[in-house]
């Protein structure tokens, strides 16, 4: 018999089964800076076509999960003011970042004064198409991954979260860094393909998001896609994943 507010999503590299009390859905740096005309990517020539495709099903999926009573959780990838959460002048996190031009000053599509990859700008607001609402929780980060020196690991288990839904960009690099540090937390992770995007070898003949579906279904976790898990949250009976008061 089938536990309350359990469901089961058709998943490669098999069905899982995951309680959706003890679920959450993490958005991964869906920023203007990676997916916004006038952001970081888009200002470094980097095709922001994947991304923007991976819009409308996130869109779709947090509408679903907040109806089932899943969690959402916004990552997002942004700096202090001063550079000093990058590292010191020689870090290589900084040094990356450097040539996309972190901390440059900008102006943000509707004239604002904005700074790229910065918190508390334009460039680092969430995609609005995607923007959080009322209990929805945003966590900063200042790696790839979203577990590194933040409070992630903490909230999810005072939620007492278990499985963990992945969208977001880039699949090859902030998704999967922060998925493969919730493997190693023992997190159970499904991502779904068409939430997420990768520019990097995007004009190649196997792709870079190709290769991280793979590897993720093969040794770290799940992947499915939108219209499988909206399936999945359909057959849910109403009310059956909502938090008891």
């Amino acid at each position: 018999m089938r536990a309350s507010g359990e469901v089961t999503i058709e998943a490669r590299p098999n069905p899982l089964a995951i309680d959706l009390t003890e679920t959450a859905v993490i958005v991964v740096d869906m920023q203007n800076d990676f997916g916004a005309d006038g952001g970081m990517f888009a200002r470094a020539g980097v095709p922001l076509s994947g991304i923007k495709a991976a819009v409308q099903p996130t869109a779709d999926v947090l509408r679903a999960a907040r109806r089932a009573g899943m969690k959402v959780v916004y990552l997002k990838m942004e700096f202090e003011s001063d550079l000093s959460n990058a590292g010191g002048p020689d870090a290589p996190n900084l040094l990356k970042h450097r040539a996309l031009g972190i901390g440059e000053a900008v102006q943000a599509p509707d004239g604002r004064e904005s700074r790229v990859l910065v918190k508390d700008t334009w460039n680092t607001d969430i995609l609005a198409e995607l923007a959080p609402e009322q209990g929805d929780i945003v966590v900063s980060k200042h790696r790839y991954s979203g577990f590194f020196e933040t409070e992630l690991d903490a909230i999810l288990k005072d939620l007492g979260v278990k499985s963990l839904v992945f969208a977001g960009c880039t699949t090859s690099v902030c998704v999967e860094s922060t998925l493969r540090d919730a493997f190693y937390r023992d997190y159970r992770c499904v991502l779904l393909a068409d939430c997420t995007a990768e520019p990097i070898g995007s004009d190649s003949n196997r792709t870079n998001h190709e290769a991280s579906l793979l590897v993720i279904e093969t040794l770290f976790g799940w992947v499915s896609d939108s219209a499988t898990l909206l399936h999945a949250l359909a057959e849910q009976p109403v009310g059956a994943a909502a938090p008891t008061p």
